[in-house]
């Protein structure tokens, strides 16, 4: 018996980039703080393990959450802590705003976590195991806020997908009028 959809669990296809550019920003820090400190002939080894250890502050901010979804389970990882949520038994639903907008999602066990919505828009397998556990979720009655919230994102998702499909096809997106035109006056 064959199964639909993936065969494990699945994770976002831009984290490595993201996690090179974190390193490269550290690295490139560190790099500059140490040549500036020596050409001011200020180095000594407690600086360097001030530049050094500001480096690797800087990495993990810039470090993103290592989003990945399963049958049921929505999971990031940050440099300090795994953060998993029951998608088939999702509570709640809401949107922080602020200077990037975020998705809070809470389970019926009480668990928490927080995600950009831009991560399940760029990864179209993460966003089918998280759409599919909504669908559980719904179907069971545990998610009582958010669920218009979770449609319009969904639509938005869609919509994204399909112009990404019609540019890469070479179709044109532009919207046409069904109306037919006006007789010349005259």
């Amino acid at each position: 018996m064959r199964r639909s959809g993936p065969a494990g669990p699945v994770g976002d296809r831009h984290w490595r980039g993201s996690a090179r550019l974190a390193g490269s920003c550290a690295l490139t820090f560190c790099g500059l703080s140490l040549l500036v400190d020596r050409c001011a002939g200020s180095l000594t080894f407690p600086r360097v393990l001030l530049w050094v250890t500001l480096s690797v502050a800087l990495g993990a901010v810039l470090l993103p959450q290592r989003v990945s979804a399963g049958p049921g389970w929505l999971a990031a990882r940050t440099p300090w802590r795994r953060y998993i949520v029951r998608t088939d038994a999702l509570a709640a639903v809401r949107q922080r705003d602020g200077v990037c907008s975020h998705l809070v999602l809470r389970d019926v066990h009480g668990h928490r976590l927080e995600l950009d919505p831009r991560i399940l828009a760029a990864n179209p397998l993460l966003w089918h195991e998280f759409d599919t556990g909504v669908r559980r979720s719904l179907r069971r009655g545990t998610l009582r806020t958010g669920a218009d919230l979770l449609d319009r994102l969904g639509h938005r998702i869609d919509e994204e997908s399909a112009r990404a499909v019609f540019r890469a096809s070479g179709l044109s997106t532009a919207r046409t009028s069904c109306t037919p035109p006006s007789p010349p006056t005259g």
